[in-house]
C-alpha cells in the first residue's frame, strides 16, 4: 500500500499535538478526484481545530488543513470537468453554506496538510496562471470569506466606509482588496506600525491603532461613523465597533479570536437602526467570482512565510503568535 507524509490530530492541545505521520494515500470514490498537493494555506480554523472547541466534535483523527493547490493526479470515472495534470485550486466548503450538512477541509474531513488529498470534484477548480501554488494555497478561505461578508451579508455600496479590523490577517487583507475593489474607503486597524504601513499599500485609506479606533473612525469621517465594520475578533473591539458606526451602519462578522462572548446596549442597536450580521464561509459560486478576479490582478492574496510541512508545530506557533501579515502557508 502506498503512504505518504500527512500532519495528523489525535487529540486537541498545543501545537506538539500536530504529528507528521505516514498514512496511507486516499483513494477516490467515483465522484472525487485525488490532488498531489504543492501548497496548503493555514488558517485559524486549524488552530480551533487542534485545540478544541468545547460542544464541537470535531472527528478525530483528522488530517489538518482547509486551503490547497496542486496537481490533479487520479480522476474518478464519475468525476466530470477535470483531467489529470491539471494546475487546481481547492474549494475549502462542502456543500452550501445555508444548508444542514455542510463541512470544511480540514473540519469534517480530512484536509490539505498532506502530499495527497481525496476531495470532490466540483472543490477543484483551475489555479489562476499568475499565481504560483503557495500564493494559489493561500487565497480561498479568507478571500471567499471576506467577499460573502462585504457583498453578501454587508452589501457594500461604492462611497461606504468600512473599518476593516486586523488588516494584517488573512481575511483582513483579503477585506481591505474586496473593500476597495467595490469603491469603498477603508480604514483598517492593525497592532504595529509595520501593519498598517502594509496595509496602506494594500490600497487602505487610512491604518490606525486599536486603541482608541472608535475615536480615530469617529475623526476621519467627520463624526459621522462607519457604515460598515469588517469583524472577526470579537469581545476585544466588539464596544469600540458598535461606537464606530454611524446611524444605519452595519456590523458584520465571521468569528471572535479573542472570544466567543459579547455584550452591548441593545438601546444603541435600536436608536441607532443598527445591523449584525453573521457570515460562515461562502458559495461555491462565490468562490468562482472571486477566482475570476484573482486571475485578472483586481485581487491578489498575501504571503507571509512559506513553512515546510515538517515545520508545522512552528507554522501554527507563527499564526498563533499574530506575527503574520497575510497569509501562513506549508509546503510538502
Amino acid at each position: 500500500m502506498a503512504t505518504m507524509k500527512a500532519v495528523v490530530i489525535r487529540e486537541h492541545g498545543d501545537a506538539d499535538k500536530l504529528l507528521l505521520e505516514e498514512v496511507p494515500v486516499p483513494e477516490p470514490k467515483a465522484d472525487e478526484v485525488r490532488v498531489r498537493l504543492k501548497a496548503a494555506g493555514l488558517n485559524h480554523l486549524d488552530l480551533w481545530v487542534r485545540r478544541g472547541i468545547e460542544g464541537v466534535p470535531f472527528p478525530l483523527p483528522i488530517i489538518p488543513g482547509c486551503d490547497g493547490a496542486g496537481i490533479v493526479d487520479v480522476v474518478g470515472e464519475a468525476a466530470h470537468g477535470v483531467e489529470a495534470g491539471a494546475e487546481v485550486v481547492l474549494a475549502p466548503g462542502l456543500g452550501h453554506p445555508l444548508q444542514h450538512g455542510y463541512g470544511i477541509l480540514g473540519e469534517t474531513r480530512d484536509g490539505t496538510n498532506a502530499e495527497f488529498i481525496v476531495v470532490p470534484c466540483e472543490n477543484v477548480l483551475p489555479k489562476p496562471q499568475n499565481l504560483t501554488f503557495e500564493e494559489a494555497a493561500a487565497f480561498p478561505l479568507a478571500f471567499l470569506t471576506a467577499w460573502a461578508m462585504l457583498v453578501r451579508r454587508a452589501q457594500v455600496q461604492p462611497g461606504e466606509w468600512v473599518v476593516v479590523h486586523a488588516a494584517g490577517s488573512g481575511v483582513g487583507s483579503a477585506a481591505v482588496q474586496i473593500a476597495k475593489l467595490l469603491g469603498c474607503n477603508v480604514i483598517a486597524t492593525a497592532s504595529t506600525e509595520d501593519k498598517r504601513r502594509k496595509a496602506l499599500a494594500l490600497g487602505a485609506d487610512e491604518a490606525v491603532p486599536y486603541e482608541d479606533f472608535a475615536r480615530e473612525v469617529r475623526r476621519i469621517t467627520s463624526k459621522r461613523g462607519a457604515d460598515v465594520v469588517f469583524e472577526h475578533i470579537g469581545p476585544a473591539t466588539w464596544e469600540g465597533s458598535v461606537r464606530s458606526l454611524g446611524r444605519g451602519g452595519r456590523i458584520v462578522t465571521c468569528g471572535g479570536t479573542s472570544g466567543h462572548e459579547i455584550t452591548f446596549d441593545v438601546r444603541v442597536l435600536f436608536f441607532k437602526s443598527l445591523s449584525f450580521l453573521g457570515s460562515t464561509m461562502g458559495t461555491l459560486e462565490e468562490l468562482k467570482t472571486v477566482v475570476g478576479h484573482v486571475a485578472e490582478g483586481r485581487l491578489k492574496p498575501v504571503v507571509d512565510r512559506v513553512f515546510r510541512l515538517e515545520e508545522i508545530q512552528d507554522a501554527h506557533r507563527h499564526l498563533a503568535d499574530r506575527a503574520a501579515f497575510g497569509k501562513v502557508v506549508v509546503v510538502p
